[in-house]
C-alpha cells in the first residue's frame, strides 16, 4: 500500500520521462512537442515540488521515442529539462536538453513590421547567446531573450 505522500502514477514500461521543467513553461513544452495529438497514454504534473526550482513540470509519454533533434527544442523555455528514456521500466539513458543553433517554426518575431508577420513563411531564429538565451530573427534582426519568447 502507497503512503498518502506519495504521487500514485503507474510507472512506465517503454517511453520517455521529461523532468525538471519550469512550471510556467511546461504546456508550452507540450504544445512545442506535439503531444497535445499524441495517441499514447500521456501523464502531465504541474507545480510539483523541486529543490532546484522551487515548482517544476514532469511529462511522461508511454510507447514514444521522439528524435533526440525534437526534443532538444523545448530548451529554448526549458534549459533545465532532463529526458529519461524508459525500456522495460529502467532508465536506460539520462540526457539534459541542449539549445540547437536554429530555432525554426516555434517562435513568433515580436516585431510587427517583420515580414513572418505579414507574409504566410516560417520563422527562423538564430541563437545568439545561450546564458542567457537571446535568440534574433533571421528575416528583420529583431532580437528576444528566450524566456520572452512568444510561442507559435
Amino acid at each position: 500500500m502507497t503512503s498518502k505522500k506519495e504521487l500514485a502514477v503507474a510507472a512506465l514500461r517503454n517511453g520517455i520521462v521529461i523532468d525538471h521543467i519550469p512550471s510556467d513553461a511546461l504546456f508550452k513544452c507540450v504544445k512545442i512537442l506535439g503531444l497535445d495529438t499524441v495517441n499514447s497514454q500521456l501523464t502531465i504534473g504541474n507545480n510539483l515540488h523541486s529543490s532546484k526550482l522551487e515548482t517544476k513540470g514532469i511529462i511522461k509519454v508511454a510507447d514514444v521515442d521522439i528524435p533526440e533533434q525534437t526534443l532538444n527544442r523545448i530548451a529554448l523555455i526549458a534549459p533545465t529539462a532532463v529526458v529519461n528514456t524508459i525500456k522495460n521500466f529502467e532508465v536506460t539513458e539520462k540526457r539534459h536538453v541542449v539549445l540547437p543553433d536554429n530555432i525554426v517554426g516555434i517562435v513568433k518575431c515580436d516585431n510587427p513590421k517583420c515580414i513572418t508577420n505579414n507574409e504566410p513563411m516560417t520563422t527562423r531564429f538564430t541563437v545568439i547567446s545561450r546564458d542567457p538565451a537571446v535568440i534574433r530573427c533571421h528575416y528583420c534582426s529583431h532580437t528576444v531573450k528566450a524566456s520572452k519568447a512568444n510561442i507559435l
